[in-house]
Formats: C-alpha cells, structure tokens, sequence
C-alpha cells in the first residue's frame, strides 16, 4: 500500500513535501509556498486536471534524449544525467488553490490511496479542491467530489454547528463556494435548525444533542445551553458579510427573536469588547475593524437587525442594551441608530438596574456629567409602550386598579436616578422638576419617599438656589404620601422651604387623625356586636321564667361583667373624641398661622422654634433612607396595630 509522508511538520514557508515510496518522483508540484514531489499515475488517475497538465508538458519537449547527449562532453557527463533528471520531471504550479498547500496535501494523499479524515472545517476547501483538479465520477470512480458531497450532506448540514463551521471555512474561497452553492446550503441549514429551536421548551432538537449509552443508561454529554452558546459563540466569528446573511435568513425562516437577539449580543460583544464593563480588554478578534467609520457602520448593521420584540432574557440582555448605547455615543452612531437602541430599552426599562443609567455626557454641548437627556427619551418609549400595553390588555379596568409592577420598578428606579444626579452643580432646576414629574404618581409611587430624598440632595448641592426655586423643587414630592420617618425628617430639615415643612407637619396631623378616628369606628363595631347578645340572652331568660338555677347565676355574672367592660371602653372612646378635638383645634391654628405667614411674606430665624413652641410638636433627628424597606414594614405594622 502506498503511504504519504510529509518532510515537514506543518506546511511552512520554502519548505517539500516528498512521497516516500521507494521510487524517484517525477512530478513538481508548487502549491503556495510549498513544493510537493510526487509521481505522475496516481494523481494522473484521479485528476482529470493534473493528466492534462502531464501530458501537456510531456508533448511539448523539444529536444530528445539522444540528441542531447551526442552534443555533451564526456568530462561534464555527470552533471548532464542530473540535468536529464530534471527534464524528465514535470513542473505543475497551482495559483490561487482553494485551502492552500494543506488542501492539497489531503487531495494528493487521497490521490495515493491514503484514508484522510473529513471534518466540518476540511470538507469544504476539499469539495472546491476536487471541482480544481476534476477529480469526478466520469474520471474515476469514488472519486474526491463525491467522497465530499457525500459528506457535506449526510453529516456536517444535518448539524448545526458543523454547518457554522463549514460556512466558517468558506471565508477564504468565497468565490468557488459560492458558485457550487455551498454558502447557501450551510446558511439554509443554520436557520433551518435554529428555527426548531424553542427557548421555552427544553432545549434544542434530539439529532442535535450528543448521547451516549453507558451501561443500559443514556445521558447527554452537555446540556442544551451550553450546546446553544457554543454555536451562537461559533457563529459570531464570520465575517459581518456572513454573519448579515445568515441573520437574514434566520428572519425570513421567523426563528425566534431571542435566538437571534442571543447570536447579535454575542457577535456585537466580539467586535466591541468595551460593551461589557465585566471585559474591557480587546480579543485578537476584534482587531479585524481597523477604522472607526467601520465599527461605526457594523454597529448600526447590528442594530438594524435587532428584533423589535421584547425581550424575557432578564437583565442580562437589558445591560447588554445598554453597554451597545454607550458604544454607539463613542462612535458618534447616527440618530436613527440611537434611537432604535433606546426604543429597545425602553420597552424593558424595568429590567435595567441603577448602574445601567448612570450613561455620562460624550458631548461637549452637554454640562452635565450624565446624559440626562437620554434617560429622558428611553423613560418616554416605556411610558408610551406601557400606555399601549394598557389599552391592550388592560381596557377593562379602572385607573385605581392600573398600578403594574412594571412600572413599580421604574419608579423606584428614577428615585434612585434623580437622587444620583442631583448633586450635579449644573443639574439645572426645570431638568430636575421635568424628570421627577414624568412618571404618573399614582401608578409609579406607593411612598414620596424617593423623592423626598432626591429634593434633599438637590437642596443641599444648590445652596444658591432662591426661594421661589426651592418651593419648586419641593412641590415635585406629595406630602401626604411621606412615611412617618420621612415626615421627621422632613420637619427638622432647614433646607426646605417652610411652605414644605409646614405643609409636612400638617398633613402629619391629619394622618394621625384619620388612624384614630379609624381605631374609633372599630371600637363601636366591637362594642354594639358585644352587647348585642347579652339583651338577646336577658329576653331569653325572662321568658323562661327563672328556670335553669346555677345556670341563670352565671349567665348574669357574664351579663354584668360585660357591661362593666362596655363602660370602661366607652370612657376610652370619650377620651379619644376629646384628643380629636384637640387635633383639630391644632390643625386650625395651623391653618391661620400659614395664612399669616404667605401675608407677612418672610418668617422670623426663630420660626421653627416657634412652631414647635405652639404645638408641642417635638421630633427626633432621623435619617430618611426610602429605599429601605424597613420604611413600608413599619407603615404596614403601625396601620395594623391601629385596626386592633
């Protein structure tokens, strides 16, 4: 049997690959960098190409061996047997050959009889190999072009991942691939499968999980997820050219938004590894866009081709959204760019977490250090997307009913943005007023808490504000809906203006009337359904007569015990109706002392002081912290305590 070896390792530069088989070669092959020395019948019986080149060559001599050696000198005779060698050998050189010298290395090997391994990286080059030197069923049978088809059909497109590497291959004979279509058939293979793909279900089709049988028992060597990732991972090495058609094509199969969002983010976070803020250091991969106009012009391809669906995936693809914006603000992306990614991340802004927002000013026009502007924008798509799902969904339902957990979490969360950018000196005061009044009260907030807090930190950082600014910037929060602690706080704090402290103390009061005369109706429930059986049971034993002995004693005894315990709760109740009265005394002193003060214009240093004075009203300095939750706990546990 005839064994191919080669003189060197690896196919480097100015370096021969020599068939050891016993016999001189007489045949030159030049493939790239590489010379192959091999012999004339076995590439001659599988390459129709090659048994053209041969007999071309060997037609075309001029001189023959007997002329040539009447005219030579016998002391030069040694040299001319080696000149003789040489003529009798035939140069073939390949350009441009489809895989290089490694190609044709497998192809030679083949040609000798040698077993070569297919793989999805090889059959490609192989099958465009054999289409060069004609190596086809007319010529020879089992030939290399139908040894490779054979292959490409029966194994690597019926995969989803050796289809990605097939097509991976074709980068470097993009022409002759294209041409015997083997672009397509592994683009149509690739959305063929991921088209079968539910994120819902448990993973991928069963022809494309591995399983092996050991001892009666099957298992699967990796699971679905891992087996997605390495794929989608595979995939996001093509060329953008590539990688366009096979997202293409995914679209025109309808294959779920999420596997194409899952190939886009992986693909986006090769090319730009500054999108993640976990991995800021540059692949050798991403190396391959040498100009800004080209990643700019990459990004918005990737952009283009984002679903418009939202998305399930958590707050991993809403991050991702994110770090994608940031990128395209660097790169100087075009509007309709950012705008698309903004509208993405609006319609899952309640997936984003406080960091995500914190998006800085690339603007010179901008003074800010946060874009403002943009939270702005991507807080409009989410309302507007957020109205539309209720009219949709919702319609049926009263306003009272509409607060949603979605935009809950929004609310919470440009809480948590105004109190972030408020210490920004340039944080302009209708900037502020114009954020925290966006979102509708009624539905984004429980408590004023949040908000209370970010109007302290904007009081604070703007010292120089005037009075009519400051009574603004506290008109953005409602008093009445200020937790207990918030309220202390509040009432103590000298940054407010005193139209909000007053306005804090007031509706304090007005709370803690409300939770009496709450605890007042419950006591005279309880009272008349206590007293109520006790008549019924006296009727009852004066139409008796008086029978029962020991019986009729002891329901009396309970007769008189729960009259005495009726009147010891009626004297509570009367206590509680005077401090009412007192409250409301106080809550109209109040009001006549606001009223004097919006006529006097100006309060005296001392009014706090005096405030405090008239009504007795003493606090202790407390912190506000409205996103603990302690702070909803212990407004839950005091509302509890009063229905009791």
């Amino acid at each position: 049997m005839v064994n191919g070896k080669s003189g060197a390792a690896t196919p480097n530069k100015g370096q021969a690959w020599f068939c050891t088989t016993g016999l001189p070669s007489d045949v030159v092959v030049e493939v790239d960098d590489m010379t192959f020395h091999l012999h004339k019948f076995p590439l001659m019986s599988k390459s129709k190409k090659l048994h053209d080149l041969i007999k071309e060559q060997e037609a075309n001599k001029v001189q023959p061996l007997e002329q040539r050696q009447d005219t030579q000198n016998d002391d030069v005779e040694s040299e001319d047997d080696e000149d003789l060698v040489e003529q009798e050998q035939c140069h073939v050189s390949l350009t441009e050959f489809p895989g290089g010298s490694e190609t044709f290395e497998a192809a030679a090997k083949f040609c000798y009889g040698v077993k070569i391994d297919l793989t999805a990286a090889k059959v490609a080059p192989l099958r465009c190999a054999g289409e060069v030197l004609e190596m086809t069923e007319e010529y020879s049978e089992d030939n290399l072009i139908s040894k490779t088809e054979r292959y490409l059909t029966n194994n690597v497109l019926k995969n989803i991942k050796d289809s990605v590497k097939a097509l991976k291959s074709c980068e470097f004979i993009s022409s002759l691939s294209e041409n015997l279509g083997i672009v397509d058939r592994c683009i149509d293979a690739i959305s063929s499968k991921a088209s079968l793909y539910d994120p819902t279900l448990f993973g991928w089709p069963v022809n494309d999980v591995v399983v092996t049988s050991s001892g009666g028992s099957r298992k699967k060597n990796m699971t679905s997820s891992k087996m997605r990732d390495a794929w989608v991972e595979d995939l996001a090495q093509l060329s953008s050219n590539l990688f366009n058609r096979v997202i293409s094509s995914m679209k025109e199969k309808e294959v779920n938004p999420e596997v194409i969002e899952s190939c886009l983010i992986h693909y986006a976070k090769r090319c730009f590894p500054g999108i993640s803020r976990s991995n800021r250091k540059p692949t050798p991969s991403s190396s391959m866009m040498a100009s800004e106009a080209e990643q700019r012009q990459l990004l918005e391809t990737i952009v283009s081709n984002f679903p418009t669906e939202k998305s399930s995936r958590s707050q991993a693809a809403t991050r991702f959204l994110f770090g994608l914006l940031r990128t395209a603000n660097i790169l100087n992306a075009s509007e309709a760019c950012k705008s698309a990614v903004e509208k993405k991340i609006g319609a899952q802004l309640e997936q984003a977490t406080l960091d995500d927002l914190l998006i800085p000013s690339y603007s010179y026009l901008t003074e800010t250090l946060y874009d403002v502007d943009c939270i702005e924008r991507i807080l409009g798509h989410f309302l507007a997307d957020f109205d539309g799902r209720e009219i949709e969904g919702d319609g049926d339902q009263t306003l009272g009913n509409a607060r949603s957990p979605a935009i809950m979490l929004v609310g919470k969360l440009i809480d948590g943005y105004l109190s972030e950018i408020a210490s920004d000196s340039n944080l302009k005061p209708e900037k502020f007023i114009q954020l925290a009044l966006s979102l509708p009260e009624e539905k984004a907030r429980l408590y004023d808490d949040g908000v209370y807090r970010a109007v302290d930190v904007y009081l604070k950082a703007h010292p120089w504000l005037s009075e009519e600014d400051r009574e603004k910037i506290s008109g953005v929060m409602d008093c009445q809906k200020l937790t207990l602690e918030a309220c202390t706080h509040a009432a103590q704090n000298e940054r407010l203006p005193l139209r909000a402290v007053v306005q804090v103390l007031f509706f304090e009061q007005l709370q803690l009337r409300h939770a009496i005369a709450g605890t007042l109706i419950t006591a005279d429930i309880a009272a008349s359904e206590s007293t109520r059986p006790s008549v019924q049971d006296e009727d009852e034993g004066e139409r008796d007569g008086g029978d029962g002995g020991t019986g009729a004693g002891r329901e009396q005894s309970t007769w008189k015990e729960a009259i005495r315990e009726n009147q010891v709760l009626r004297l509570d109740m009367d206590s509680m109706r005077t401090r009412v009265h007192e409250l409301e005394r106080e809550c109209s002193s109040m009001k006549r002392v606001v009223q004097k003060i919006d006529k006097v214009g100006s309060a005296s240093p001392s009014w706090r002081s005096t405030i405090t004075r008239k009504f007795g009203c003493k606090f202790k300095t407390q912190v506000c912290d409205s996103h603990e939750s302690t702070v909803v706990e212990n407004r839950k546990g005091r509302h509890h305590t009063n229905q009791r």
